[in-house]
This record gives structure tokens, C-alpha cells and sequence, in this order.
């Protein structure tokens, strides 16, 4: 067992474990820690506690400190100094002509380094920004490029449900997030309405993908052919969240009946023939359709058999007339007898033949 204490360098980043070097560090604290990239200030999330070393990833770094007031003091004079560098840095990009969107920027403790966050399209040549800003700063310069995800994070606000966004406040970490899920959980597909801010897919529709895929395996699929307490049916629609499916019975198909999941026993998965035993009897064949049915499927069957309609006494209808055509009278003269035109001979060509000086025709030797 090793003894650890839990830090996190900003509002909804990462933990990470640090050796407390004998000291007892009370959750809410600053401390000073020993990083890879200097000396920096984070905050205590978890006291000194005890973990499996097999937990442990790297050799824990220590604990130099707890913050003195001094300390923060030089925390807020460094948040002073970063709202400067965000405006130079902002003119400087603008005089350059770069295609690139200033997210933020971050002040060392020490003040040994200042690092520039920035999204872009594409690559970005910012050698010469580089150049003017540790002429400016004096100290060193570091341009880092991040993706939207990480801006929404960086920039906070508010989501559709009315908090502020998941990935600036409790996750650690984005995990994958696909259009798959959507369809599990039987959501619009419109992108306006699964996508966050940041225009991605919205992380949340990874908290309960594991509950549906649960639901799922113990839900039965559409139109699978099952057993209820009243007969044999079909699934016509599944409600997974209250675990309920609509059958429409065999012997009753006009009033579908919904069965709790536990009542029903699967015969027949999905779509397919119906196995032996339990095709449907005569008197079900023979069943006549629905009035309403009857209304819905009539024009179909009138398309595909245009007979029916004189054996239903139906009226057919009849094309309007274009336009109106008088009808003769008594007193009108008669009509001059229509006259053939005349036919129309077929010019006749009459083939020469071409005799060449060497007494050779074209076509004879």
C-alpha cells in the first residue's frame, strides 16, 4: 500500500496522484507540486489516502508544499498576466493574417513559460508569431493546437438540458461517442438535436448505452412470433424503458394487446416462416378484413385488378374532355368526303457508272 494524494490542475480536468512527502493535505487545498514541466500549483480533490501500488502507472512525483499566501498571490497576478498575453497575442495573429482562433492562454507558476491554446482548419505555419511573442514576453513561447471538443471544455456554457456542459465540469476523459447509440436508444436522428456545442455527437449518449444494450437483450424483436397468456402473435412495437411489447394475436388481430416482456415466450426471432405447429388455422385465413382495412387497401386492389370496380357496381370514371366538340345538326350540309392525300413517289436513282482513262471501272475489272 502506498499512501497518495489526489490533484487536479483545472475545473474539470484529470486526477492525478502525488506522493504527500509526510505532510497531511486537506481536500480544498493549494499545493505546490513538482511536474515535468516545472513547478506548478494544483488543488487538492482527495486527501491522503492508501491505494494498491499495482494502481500506480509512474513513479509518484512529490508534494514540494502547501501554497502560502504568497504563493496565491503570485497565482493571481499570473491570471492578470494572462488576460495581457490573450490580447497581444490576438493583435499579433491579425497582423499576420493567420487563419487560427485564440482559445486561451496559460501562465507557468514560475512564469518560465506562457503556452497559447488555438484551433484551426488545418495546419498552421505560426513560426513567425512564435518569434514576435518571446520578443514581446521574453520567456518561452508555446503554441499548442487543440480540436473543438477541447475548446467547449476550455470555454464552458450551458447544453440543451439547461447545465453547464459535462466536459467542463465532471469528465475526466471524452470517450467515443456514435451514431450508433442514437439509434439504440431510438433518438431523432436530426443532427441538430444529438449534437452538442461543440458540434459533435453529445457525450451524454454514453451514460445509458449500457442500460439499453441491457434492455435490449431482454426485450424481444420486431415482428418476432411469440406466446401470451391469450395465444400466439406478433410484436408490432416494443417499449424498452417500461419493458412492455404491443402483440397483435391471431385470433384478435384488430385489437393488439400489451404484454409485460416476462409473459412472453419467444417462438420465432424476428422476420420469418412460422415454425411447425403454429401456422394459422383456416378460420384464420378465412377471417374476413376489416372495414377499415378494407377502406385503406382498395384503390391498391383497383390498380392491380381493374375489373373489380364493375364487379362493385362502382361508376368508372372518365377522362374530362379536353376540349368541346360540337354535334351535328339537321340543317348542316354534308360534310365533303374526306380525300386521300396523294402517295408520294420515291425519287428514283439511277446508278453511273465512272470509267477511269485506264479503262478500269470502279466496280468492274
Amino acid at each position: 500500500m502506498t499512501e497518495i494524494i489526489s490533484v487536479r490542475f483545472k475545473s474539470g480536468g484529470k486526477d492525478y496522484y502525488f506522493n504527500p512527502n509526510g505532510m497531511q493535505v486537506q481536500e480544498g487545498q493549494e499545493v505546490i507540486i513538482e511536474t515535468a514541466k516545472g513547478m506548478e500549483c494544483a488543488t487538492c480533490v482527495k486527501g491522503n489516502s492508501m491505494i494498491d501500488e499495482e494502481e500506480l502507472i509512474s513513479p509518484l512525483r512529490p508534494v514540494v508544499c502547501i501554497a502560502t499566501p504568497g504563493d496565491l498571490r503570485q497565482l493571481e497576478e499570473n491570471r492578470k498576466k494572462e488576460a495581457r498575453a490573450f490580447q497581444i497575442c490576438q493583435q499579433k495573429i491579425a497582423e499576420h493574417g493567420l487563419e487560427m482562433k485564440l482559445i486561451e492562454v496559460e501562465y507557468s507558476f514560475d512564469g518560465s513559460k506562457i503556452l497559447f491554446f488555438f484551433t484551426a482548419d488545418g495546419r498552421v505555419d505560426f513560426r513567425a508569431l512564435v518569434k514576435d511573442l518571446a520578443s514581446v514576453f521574453r520567456t518561452r513561447i508555446e503554441l499548442r493546437q487543440i480540436g473543438v471538443r477541447d475548446e467547449a471544455k476550455m470555454l464552458g456554457g450551458l447544453g440543451v438540458c439547461g447545465r453547464a456542459y459535462c466536459c467542463s465540469t465532471f469528465l475526466n476523459d471524452f470517450h467515443p461517442v456514435s451514431i450508433k447509440m442514437a439509434k439504440t436508444q431510438n433518438l431523432s436522428l436530426n443532427p441538430t438535436k444529438i449534437s452538442g456545442a461543440c458540434g459533435r455527437l453529445m457525450c451524454c449518449l454514453k451514460y445509458e448505452q449500457d442500460a439499453y444494450q441491457d434492455l435490449i437483450k431482454r426485450a424481444p424483436k420486431q415482428d418476432s412470433l411469440v406466446e401470451t397468456p391469450d395465444g400466439v402473435g406478433a410484436v408490432c412495437q416494443v417499449n424498452l424503458l417500461r419493458e412492455t411489447s404491443k402483440v397483435i394475436l391471431d385470433s384478435d388481430p384488430d385489437s393488439p394487446q400489451v404484454y409485460p416482456n416476462s409473459e412472453l415466450t419467444v417462438v420465432r426471432s424476428g422476420k420469418g416462416r412460422r415454425p411447425a405447429g403454429y401456422e394459422k388455422s383456416e378460420e384464420d385465413e378465412a377471417r374476413p378484413v376489416p372495414q377499415q382495412r378494407r377502406e385503406q387497401t382498395a384503390p391498391a386492389r383497383e390498380r392491380e385488378n381493374p375489373s373489380s370496380r364493375e364487379s362493385s357496381g362502382t361508376p368508372e370514371r372518365r377522362p374530362a374532355r379536353s376540349s368541346y366538340q360540337r354535334q351535328p345538326q339537321e340543317n348542316d350540309p354534308p360534310a365533303a368526303p374526306e380525300q386521300e392525300e396523294p402517295r408520294r413517289s420515291r425519287p428514283h436513282y439511277r446508278r453511273h457508272r465512272s470509267h477511269n482513262k485506264g479503262g478500269q471501272s470502279g466496280s468492274e475489272a
